[in-house]
């Protein structure tokens, strides 16, 4: 019977790899990688002689590659799919596979592995027994600190990724709306030669990824927004607005501003406000 097992792949160390995973190497009629040419470098580096048909399964040719995956199963093959890194379908293509498979009435199976969402939340030293991943954040500056805002008050330890490129800007819009003394930690190159672990205030992060060349693939963690950390009244809110007002901006730049200040949603001040009226 034809099926499509999802494999997570190490994350850097090879030693990682379950023996389920070498035999579903050695196994599989056709495997479904993301990048096949690191795909050729772990069977190398794990001493396996794959001898499937390599198909590219990637973010940009994901949908064009359902229809051929589909024909696999359907004559009978089973189809391995993994990503460069960690279990597909977490923040990497799967997800439209899996739900093909599903709809056609194929089976359907995993192989667990390494995760870096776990990793890192394990290294962290903050809270998991309630947690929330939340992938990469958006890529433009306006975008990410809308996304920042609607996450300020998620009491869930958060868990998001973030590349070299634009660590330092998603850092700076964290401890923004986060608020700068929000514990978290960044976990770069998990498993790897060079891995590191840095804990610290949100603040701190940010001066880390300041001191040096940002290199290699970063998780963050963040600890939950915590209420009693912060409680105000109606009232007290209302005068700082008013008081943010009186410096001579709009009532919606003073709405604005108390929410930032206070790390609270601008929506929250907006309600107060009118109340207040």
């Amino acid at each position: 019977m034809s099926e499509l097992v999802l494999a997570a792949v190490p994350l850097g160390n090879v030693g990682d790899a379950s023996l389920r995973l070498k035999e579903a190497i050695r196994s599989a009629d056709v495997v479904a990688a993301e990048d096949s040419r690191r795909f050729i470098r772990l069977c190398k580096d794990l001493e396996i002689d794959c001898r499937a048909q390599l198909l590219s399964f990637f973010e940009g040719n994901e949908v064009a590659r359902l229809d051929e995956i589909e024909a696999k199963l359907s004559a009978g093959m089973n189809v391995l799919l993994v990503t460069d890194a960690g279990m597909p379908s977490v923040s990497d293509p799967g997800f439209r596979a899996v739900r093909m498979a599903i709809d056609k009435g194929f089976k359907v199976s995993v192989i667990p592995g390494p995760s870096a969402v776990l990793a890192a939340l394990a290294l962290s030293g903050l809270p998991t027994d309630s947690f929330a991943f939340d992938g990469f954040p958006p890529r433009t500056s306006g975008a990410r600190d809308t996304w920042c805002e609607e996450r300020a008050h998620e009491v869930r330890t958060l868990v998001l990724f973030e590349s070299p490129h634009r660590i330092m800007e998603t850092l700076d819009s964290l401890r923004k709306y986060f608020g700068g003394d929000r514990q978290g930690a960044i976990c770069r190159e998990i498993t790897k030669t060079y891995e590191e672990t840095v804990r610290g205030t949100l603040d701190e992060l940010f001066a880390w990824s300041q001191s040096k060349e940002m290199l290699g693939e970063f998780t963050i963690v963040i600890a939950g927004y915590d209420p009693s950390q912060s409680e105000r009244s109606d009232q007290e809110i209302a005068a700082i607005v008013r008081r943010n007002e009186a410096s001579g901006i709009s009532r919606k730049e003073a709405i604005a501003m108390t929410a930032q200040e206070l790390h609270i949603p601008k929506r929250k001040v907006f309600d107060i406000m009118v109340t207040e009226k």
